[in-house]
């Protein structure tokens, strides 16, 4: 099987990053410990750096164009979500490792015959989870352990397969959650989904009512990712935010874009087929903001003598699901 082009483009992403530290921090011929005049040149570099990415960046979405090495819409990616540390949270941490990548595969290869768009394998993973708890914060979140998600991400460095760190922030925010995850982020296959169903703006306990983020907590996130692509030099990465109700995500129209970051609205809904395109259609497709998702609860979805949407289905909605998510 060949190498995803993102998996060869990073590699020659990570030699552009070596010798870009070389040549901006001046590690040739340099005496071993930076001056303080040194340390804030690199400073001023890295600044102009950014702004530089950033310029043109804006041109590119000015032009309505992308950046090398995006992945949407010339892909779809099909993830399987959950946890490693609780089999009910979904198929990824339902079944050991081998077996669960096996059905992966498998459903990769019937989404590659639903239309001609090449597929990504991804492994879409809650990395801090709300909890009925408050905890010793008060904050009603739980991070997992860094040996847990390095263990993911191994999975989809092994794979060729991307790899998303899933944020439910509970009573806290995404700008205390987000940049614990940055070291992860920074890799070029490691990308983000945020969840406003437990985002409680209210204060309540999560599971108590359904939670919400407003566009200014989602281009926080955008921004976040967008600096991580910057200062690291990464192919653009996917945000993917989760909704199933019309007030879990307020304000749309003030999200911005950036090519830097591929924006996602996900409809999380569970249900009957019917159910389900209207959901999309209500809360997805007549609130546009760039590229949107849909989810298949495997479990849920079959309650009341249901039945599974097929992939040809999903893909036929309006507009096409680019993201295809298995809970």
């Amino acid at each position: 099987m060949s190498v995803p082009y993102a998996v060869s483009r990073s590699a020659s992403l990570l030699l552009a990053v070596v010798a870009g530290a070389v040549l901006s921090l001046g590690l040739i011929g340099c005496e071993s410990t930076p001056t303080e005049g040194s340390v804030a040149a690199l400073a001023r570099r890295k600044q102009v750096s950014i702004r530089q990415d950033s310029l043109r960046a804006d041109s590119v979405a000015r032009a309505g164009g992308q950046l090398p090495g995006a992945i949407l819409p010339g892909a779809r990616i099909v993830a399987f979500y959950g946890n490693p540390l609780h089999k009910a949270m979904g198929i990824l941490g339902q079944y050991p490792k081998d077996e669960m990548l096996r059905r992966l595969d498998r459903r990769v290869a019937v989404w590659q015959e639903a239309d001609s768009l090449p597929v990504r394998p991804a492994l879409h993973m809650t990395a801090v989870i709300a909890q009925r708890d408050s905890g010793a914060d008060g904050k009603y979140r739980l991070a997992l352990p860094d040996s847990t998600i390095r263990r993911v991400v191994q999975w989809g460095r092994e794979r060729n397969a991307l790899v998303f760190l899933d944020v439910q922030v509970g009573l806290s925010d995404l700008q205390h959650e987000l940049p614990l995850l940055e070291k992860y982020l920074q890799l070029p296959f490691v990308h983000l989904g945020i969840d406003p169903e437990f985002s409680m703006k209210s204060g309540r306990r999560p599971g108590t009512e359904v939670g919400e983020f407003d566009a200014e907590d989602i281009n926080y996130a955008r921004q976040f990712l967008a600096r991580v692509v910057s200062e690291n030099q990464l192919p653009p990465k996917v945000l993917v935010v989760h909704r199933f109700r019309q007030d879990m995500v307020t304000n749309y129209q003030n999200i911005k874009l950036d090519p830097r970051v591929q924006i996602v609205m996900h409809m999380d809904g569970w249900g009957t087929p019917k159910v389900k395109r209207s959901s999309y259609r209500k809360f997805i497709k007549q609130e546009p903001v760039e590229y949107t998702g849909f989810k298949i609860f495997l479990k849920n979805d079959l309650r009341a003598n249901s039945r599974l949407m097929t992939s040809a289905e999903v893909a036929a909605l309006t507009p096409s699901p680019l993201y295809i998510q298995y809970q």
